[in-house]
């Protein structure tokens, strides 16, 4: 059995945004086993799952990132849609368009500290819509 929600996930400055809860909240109730995909049909952001405790580890991956790709290169040649869109379509091929995450005892089944993250690589990001699919 499989059941499909198109969810939106409000417009985020460029960062990593725990949306956990957010996902939770739209996926109730969960069979008892099974899997959870969640895809966003976006190209200039990114799902991640990472330590969801320490707020230094978001601080560290934005810094990161933009040391790892940065804007202004005078390589890029899409530019049309400002200097973060080239860098933003790199960083969302390097974190991924769609995670899976098991479902047990009816409940997502993520690590002691894991949480689910947008990540957004737009300086002033857009609404983004999620699609999650539920197998049972």
């Amino acid at each position: 059995m499989m059941r499909q929600i198109e969810m939106t996930i409000p417009a985020m400055p460029r960062g990593f945004h725990l949306i956990t809860e957010k996902i939770q909240d739209n996926i109730s109730p969960l069979p008892s086993t099974g899997m959870l995909n969640i895809f966003i049909k976006h190209t200039s952001c990114g799902l991640t799952i990472n330590e969801n405790c320490d707020p230094s580890v978001l601080i560290d991956f934005e810094t990161s990132f933009n040391l790892l790709i940065k804007e202004n290169e005078s390589h890029y040649t899409h530019t049309a849609e400002g200097s973060d869109d080239m860098p933003a379509h790199i960083k969302s091929t390097l974190t991924g368009a769609s995670l899976t995450i098991p479902i047990t005892n009816g409940k997502i089944n993520l690590g002691t500290w894991q949480g689910i993250y947008l990540c957004e690589f737009r300086t002033s990001g857009n609404p983004r819509n999620l699609i999650l699919t539920i197998y049972s």
